[in-house]
């Protein structure tokens, strides 16, 4: 169930008016529901009752220590990608023991940082990267957790750029590389081979294509065995997609096909959603600064951006725009856009909107990869982001002085050219 509902005619959050959040907060904001999160999080929880687990939630989808804090509070792991997300899971009280470390390019320093506040996995992506980790591990008198990330080949039908399971992408490796990985770990003093990952893409809106990576990696699971090598766990990733126009499965449904499948196997199941917790938490509220019909097209210029929201631009990503406050009157096709100086600054396209300068726009669906897809071109101050418990608001994140913009810069003193 959305906690974004019309409520006397205006939009809004649980029980605040988003309205009165523009009023207080200003426009460009992020608004977050703290019951959505809850509810999509404890669905996960619910379905896997009974079966040893851990949700390691993405960070990469909203990082905001927030949202991570309380996920953590409610018995979350994270996925991390890199050594500023581990920190910020552990800066906002997560526990590194329920940390998996993914991503195709740790660096050395990272690794060694993962090492030393003790995280639960190493998703390995490639060969270069077991032998470096092997070596930091030795030097620093440690047994690394590892599980292998496979790459199965399969293809998720979704967007090209964040399809992550096909042989030509970056991720992971074959099965019969995995093979040998697995035997230099088991080999090795200073690494413990523990699990197997999978991660196939974002945004998936069949079932299927997980139901035929977790085939692949059962057969797999089972050719180890035959090895000697015993594994404790299963990462089958994230992926789930969430209803931004197309509608999605039910987390419901996602796990009860996954628990189906692995009936026979006893391994702990790890999941990495992301977007599917926070995605539909979370809108993004904007102001209408100028109407500018055309011959061609009429365009609504809005002080939001691609560097506030930058999916629709980078993906041509739908989200749905509603009025804050919807009126009466001619409805057009609006073109949402930004003040962003690019073709490719828009928000959305061909909206029927009855509109006027000065009205409020909600885009729905922000809560993942919204914010932490954000930027600072055009030299424009990120956006503040707001937390909503029922009636409360928290300001989770200040808006971005100007100021800001420069802090780390310096300018070489006269005479230096």
């Amino acid at each position: 169930m959305s906690q974004f509902t019309l409520q006397s005619g205006s939009l809004y959050c649980e029980d605040v008016s988003l309205a009165d959040i523009a009023a207080k907060h200003g426009t460009p904001t992020y608004v977050y529901s703290a019951a959505s999160i809850d509810a999509a999080f404890r669905e996960y929880q619910t379905a896997l009752y009974g079966r040893p687990h851990l949700i390691c939630y993405a960070v990469k989808a909203n990082s905001n220590l927030a949202i991570l804090n309380r996920l953590a509070r409610l018995g979350a792991g994270f996925d991390v990608v890199s050594g500023g997300e581990l920190e910020r899971v552990i800066r906002a009280g997560g526990d590194a023991g329920k940390v998996v470390f993914s991503g195709v390019g740790k660096t050395r320093s990272e690794l060694a940082l993962a090492l030393d506040r003790g995280i639960r996995c190493f998703n390995i992506e490639s060969e270069s990267e077991l032998r470096q980790l092997a070596d930091i591990a030795g030097e620093l008198g440690k047994t690394a957790p590892v599980s292998i990330r496979i790459n199965p080949d399969v293809d998720a039908g979704t967007h090209p750029y964040i399809s992550t399971g096909l042989r030509e992408n970056k991720f992971g490796v074959d099965a019969s590389t995995a093979r040998r990985l697995y035997m230099m770990a088991r080999d090795s003093d200073a690494l413990n081979p523990m699990g197997l990952d999978c991660h196939i893409g974002s945004q998936i809106l069949d079932i299927n294509p997980f139901l035929e990576s977790v085939d692949f990696l059962t057969a797999v699971i089972n050719d180890l065995s035959k090895e000697g090598i015993k594994l404790s766990h299963l990462d089958v990733g994230g992926g789930l997609g969430v209803s931004y126009e197309t509608p999605a499965p039910k987390i419901d449904d996602y796990i009860a096909a996954l628990l189906d499948r692995l009936s026979t196997m006893d391994l702990e199941l790890i999941l990495e959603p992301g977007r599917s917790i926070v995605a539909m938490a979370g809108a993004l509220l904007t102001k209408v600064e100028y109407l500018k019909p055309t011959s061609q097209r009429h365009f609504a210029i809005v002080d939001a951006a691609m560097n506030d929201l930058l999916r629709p631009a980078l993906y041509g990503a739908w989200q749905e725009i509603c009025p804050v406050k919807p009126r009466s009157g001619e409805v057009l096709e609006w073109d949402v856009v930004g003040p962003v100086c690019e073709t490719a600054d828009f928000l959305g396209k061909a909206r029927p909107l009855s509109l006027s300068e000065g009205d409020l726009l909600s885009i729905m669906g922000a809560g993942a990869y919204g914010y932490s897809m954000t930027s600072n071109y055009n030299s424009r101050p990120r956006a503040a982001e707001v937390l909503v418990e029922g009636a409360t608001t928290h300001l989770i994140s200040e808006r971005e002085s100007v100021d800001a913009l420069w802090q780390r810069e310096s300018i070489p003193p006269e005479g230096s050219l």
